[in-house]
């Protein structure tokens, strides 16, 4: 069927990694969040400062099924206590290597959840800071060798939200936020001993606005990012971005149609990418024909999400800020990317 040239175009982009750098924010706040997570245990002192890699935490997160970082996070704790002695507590270890995370959830449900600063005191990580110390990829040899494994005491960490006892997530948001923000956010005050501004405020910009602008005269630009609002708000209003967006579709939104599927069928699922919800919601939404529809990612599980997507979305992969942009491109195509960019001087080209 001949395409209608007169028609817009619809461009969506990932926040993370495509409009805004996020490797001094989000991905530091990921290790210090595994860093201080051991705070109080045997052996703490000696595990390295930073903990891990940046590249070795971005050949995880492109391995899939972690565009949310609070998700990343508990993923490389999952890791990191293959090699955690815990001498008083041996039946929190992995009950399975193949276990669901809901398993694991309703027996730490059956069993109740360990005070986990009491636990941490009882853990030694010693073994672990061996072998962190020893390898250039520590997680990714993990992977490799425990593959999905679950710990039961992390999984029991990362239940609820921050205002529930979550403490991944609590450790993550005093972190990322600072205290100003997380207050503001949470009305709490912080627990970790962090005076500074919150990491979000490293965050630069990776694309022109003069660029945003120019697109937006003559097509619909969107935003669907696994940020919640709040924290995709942030950067819109501090870079003055949010003109050039007719939409803003964010975790907040994925998280509301997977409660309303929940209540109304009783069934647990996620719409977080590489699920297309979010870039089929966009187009919905807008409720317009377009000539194209793009969906600019960083992400395996973006260009997933753009190949599945019912809008038919033409993936393109952004190396932009990546720590290791030749191996971050070779996967974005593996998983369906249409083309790759490391210079937005390419995208109106690209466009057309």
């Amino acid at each position: 069927m001949k395409q209608d040239m007169t028609l817009p175009k619809l461009i969506v982009f990932d926040m993370d990694g495509v409009l805004i750098d996020v490797s001094g924010s989000y991905r530091e706040t990921v290790r210090q969040t595994a860093r201080l997570f051991f705070a109080g245990a045997t052996g703490f002192e000696k595990l390295p400062d930073p903990l891990f890699p940046l590249t070795d935490l971005a050949e995880l997160k492109q391995t899939g099924g972690l565009n949310n970082d609070w998700d990343l996070t508990a993923r490389v704790l999952h890791l990191l206590f293959a090699l955690v002695r815990y001498p008083a507590a041996p039946s929190l270890m992995l009950s399975s290597p193949n276990a669901s995370i809901g398993d694991l959830v309703s027996e730490v449900k059956a069993g109740g959840s360990p005070d986990p600063e009491e636990t941490i005191r009882r853990c030694n990580v010693s073994d672990l800071s061996d072998f962190i110390n020893s390898s250039s990829r520590p997680l990714m040899d993990l992977l490799d060798r425990y593959g999905g494994r679950r710990d039961l005491f992390v999984t029991s960490c990362y239940q609820g939200d921050v205002a529930t006892g979550n403490r991944i997530k609590r450790i993550f948001q005093e972190i990322y936020l600072g205290p100003v923000l997380f207050t503001a956010l949470y009305g709490e005050t912080l627990r970790q001993n962090n005076a500074g501004e919150g990491l979000i405020h490293r965050e630069t910009l990776l694309i022109d606005p003069t660029l945003l602008a120019d697109l937006s005269r003559n097509h619909v630009l969107a935003i669907a990012t696994g940020r919640p609002r709040a924290e995709a708000d942030f950067p819109l209003d501090r870079f003055d971005l949010r003109k050039y967006f007719q939409l803003v579709i964010t975790l907040d939104d994925c998280t509301r149609e997977e409660e309303k599927i929940f209540v109304e069928g009783g069934e647990r699922i996620s719409l977080k990418k590489p699920d297309p919800y979010m870039l089929d919601l966009i187009s919905g939404l807008i409720g317009k024909r377009f000539s194209d529809c793009y969906y600019l990612g960083d992400m395996p599980d973006d260009m997933q999400a753009a190949r599945s997507s019912k809008t038919c979305y033409r993936g393109i992969g952004v190396v932009l800020s990546s720590a290791d942009p030749e191996n971050l491109r070779t996967a974005l195509l593996q998983a369906g990317a249409g083309q790759t960019i490391d210079n937005y001087a390419a995208l109106p080209g690209i466009i057309g």
